[in-house]
């Protein structure tokens, strides 16, 4: 058992679920082991070696791991030398990493691609949804309603009942190429930017203000309106990118 109470057996036995959520399992629990003290400031993180056969997964998902640390501003990094603990008072004033900017970026430029698609299918579903498509989004709506209220700590929820109410939306369009392009930005943002997309739905998604945008496309589809759920969606995926590029705070936290 490690120094946050999780074992490697533990994370191992979940790869078949959550695959592409490894590398945000293994660094929330450096993390804890940063916050708790088990590491201090200026001890070296173990290497990719040991990181490797602790958790049982590869070098790629420890970098991800270790990127993700850098970016919250608990690791730094030293040329030639390896990774260490971030001294708390050296980082009071946070600014954001490259790589931070570059993964936000990159999360602007799928909604971008992700908007006419999304806001096409909506508009097929409004004319094609059955009435089991509807009791579907009913229910994803109201697990996102159960996150709402209990507040951001949830976003992980709300991210996934959230991806599961336009899947619906496309899947209810009638046409499978919809269903099988936004799997594929789906696939894209859980293997390399499912942690950013989760911290931004903390930071500005997962919002009493939001929430009557994805009813409102519900209502549309329901009452068959294919004009407003095309443009209510187009609306909600251009807002969300606007959010995302108008936050301000300094670190993904």
């Amino acid at each position: 058992m490690d120094g946050s109470g999780r074992t490697s057996a533990t994370l191992g036995a979940q790869r078949g679920a959550y695959t592409r959520r490894l590398p945000d399992e293994i660094a929330a629990v450096l993390a804890q082991e940063i916050r708790g003290a088990v590491l201090q400031p200026g001890d070296c993180i173990p290497s990719e070696k040991q990181l490797c056969l602790r958790f049982g997964v590869s070098r790629t998902v420890v970098r991800e791991a270790i990127s993700q640390l850098k970016s919250d501003g608990l690791v730094r990094s030293e040329q030639g030398r390896g990774a260490f603990v971030a001294d708390a008072s050296q980082t009071a004033v946070f600014r954001i990493s490259p790589e931070c900017f570059a993964k936000r970026k990159e999360l602007g430029q799928i909604l971008e691609l992700q908007t006419n698609v999304a806001a096409q299918a909506a508009a097929l579903a409004a004319k094609r949804r059955s009435a089991s498509h509807l009791a579907m989004m009913r229910r994803t709506l109201d697990r996102m309603t159960e996150a709402l209220a209990s507040g951001p700590g949830a976003a992980e929820r709300w991210v996934e009942a959230e991806n599961e109410l336009y899947h619906t939306i496309a899947e209810a369009s009638g046409n499978p190429y919809f269903v099988e392009f936004l799997s594929f930005l789906r696939s894209r943002i859980g293997t390399r930017l499912h942690g950013v997309v989760v911290k931004n739905a903390r930071a500005v998604e997962v919002s009493a203000t939001v929430m009557p945008e994805h009813r409102a496309i519900f209502e549309a589809i329901k009452r068959r309106d294919v004009e407003r759920a095309q443009n209510l969606v187009n609306a909600h995926f251009a807002a969300a990118a606007a959010r995302l590029a108008a936050r301000a705070d300094l670190v993904d936290v």
